[in-house]
């Protein structure tokens, strides 16, 4: 059995690419139902978001996996292969595992250590799972990988302080007043920037959010998102005299906000500061106001220097999720060892519940007086001797299988135990289930085809 990922994402491909390999909520259970019927899939989880699209999948061999997951894409989508192959990566095995850890955990988001993709990870491994599309490897690998994530967030710092510009503004805006509870805030503007930072100021308790823009409409509809009041540009000037936090994002050309506006105002607020970020470029702050007394201004560079180092902050947080991934890595490899003795053991129990029974047989054809009683008396003691001596056998065979060097004591039990010929007939019996499957995959090719003729050529 192996572990493939393969996928598509920020970094491999651009949106105008990205957004031609989304699925839908809807079309999600009948995706995974196609994905489990390709060829070679035993097990199969997709992982969309905007960022990524990602399949992962078992397959019983490597030779032409890869080929049959690019058509399932191809037929998926309706995009020729040569259009997406170059944007594709493919994972094997262990670079598979790895990276599914690494998804879950942050690390290979484009904001570090977010939490969102954990969540993600789970809603798809659980879709997947209640449509039979899962089984024994996945269940164990995806579960594995949502413990680990967890327990990544909670033992280290990764997910803490800010990343992004809007949330570093109001972060900056929580150092310095300790919390939001009473205070009067106003965002300047009603672009993307704005509605972030309104995003990230709502439920921080603020005792009023008024929201300014220069088309009023817009400063209708940002405000209506997050409980805000929305108001003219000019009635945000007049209010300022209010205002505890400013955040001001309107991209207009030349400062929108004045020296001799702020200082008029700060005349009539003695001894109450305010505390204003200029996350606009070009600017909308004159940067002069930032020496008027009580006056604390920010502007984007300030606010980058601090998501900077935040990221490096990070970094090194994520330096001890990977040594965590390398002990599940570990942890995953010893769980696959465990796994081959399942047909040994079942072997031996074949093997000896034969012998039994043919002992049995031969028992009783030499006494034919016993009678029906007797006889289930004498199998079912005999047959408690057996599974008491197959006891000790079994249970130390697991713990050899979960030590180093497993696969070679596996190796040296079965030969001790003659279990080759059940191996074989075990093998022979899946050889048949996969012959019948692929008798099965090109009758349907064949009707396939047959739906697609002309009736002419169908009919003769």
């Amino acid at each position: 059995m192996h572990v493939i990922a393969v996928g598509l994402n920020y970094r491999t491909a651009p949106v105008e690419v990205r957004e031609r390999f989304s699925f839908t909520d809807s079309d999600m259970p009948q995706a995974l139902q196609e994905l489990k019927r390709t060829k070679s899939v035993l097990e199969g989880v997709i992982l969309a978001t905007c960022n990524r699209t990602e399949i992962y999948v078992v397959v019983d061999r490597l030779n032409m996996c890869e080929y049959y997951i690019r058509s399932f894409m191809e037929k998926w989508f309706g995009v020729p292969r040569e259009e997406f192959t170059s944007h594709l990566y493919m994972y094997e095995d262990k670079q598979a595992i790895d990276h599914l850890f690494r998804v879950a955990c942050g690390l290979d988001s484009m904001v570090l250590g977010e939490t969102q993709i954990l969540g993600q990870v789970r809603s798809a491994f659980l879709l997947s799972q209640n449509l039979n599309g899962t089984g024994t490897w996945f269940n164990m690998l995806f579960k594995q990988a949502i413990t680990l994530s967890k327990r990544a967030h909670s033992e280290t710092a990764i997910g803490e302080n800010a990343v992004s510009v809007s949330y570093a503004a109001v972060e900056l805006g929580k150092r310095i007043f300790g919390s939001f509870n009473g205070k009067r805030v106003l965002i300047l503007g009603a672009g993307k920037m704005s509605e972030l930072t309104a995003k990230h100021l709502s439920g921080g308790g603020a005792e009023e959010v008024l929201v300014a823009n220069r088309t009023f409409g817009r400063a209708q509809e940002l405000a209506s998102k997050f409980d805000g009041v929305p108001c003219t540009m000019q009635e945000a000037f007049q209010r300022l005299k209010d205002i505890d936090i400013l955040i001001s994002s309107t991209g207009s050309e030349g400062y929108v906000i004045t020296a001799s506006q702020v200082a008029n105002s700060m005349k009539m607020r003695p001894d109450r500061p305010l505390f204003m970020i200029d996350i606009a470029v070009p600017r909308d702050i004159d940067p002069s106001i930032g020496d008027l007394e009580n006056v604390f201004l920010y502007d984007i560079d300030d606010l980058e220097g601090i998501v900077e180092s935040n990221m490096e902050m990070r970094r090194t947080e994520s330096i001890k999720i990977e040594v965590m991934i390398e002990e599940e890595l570990k942890l995953f490899d010893e769980w696959i060892e465990t796994l081959g003795v399942k047909p040994v053991i079942r072997a031996l129990q074949e093997k000896s519940s034969s012998i039994h029974e043919s002992t049995m047989d031969s028992l009783f054809n030499k006494l034919p007086e016993l009678d029906e009683r007797q006889r289930k008396i004498i199998r079912r003691l005999t047959k408690s001797i057996v599974n008491q001596m197959m006891h000790d056998p079994i249970n130390r065979v697991k713990e050899m299988a979960g030590e180093k060097g497993g696969a070679e004591a596996l190796k040296t039990f079965t030969q001790i135990f003659a279990l080759e010929e059940q191996l074989d007939a075990q093998m022979d019996v899946d050889c048949e289930k996969d012959s019948s499957q692929e008798v099965q995959d090109v009758q349907e090719n064949i009707l396939s085809l047959l739906d697609k003729a002309p009736l002419s050529l169908v009919s003769g």
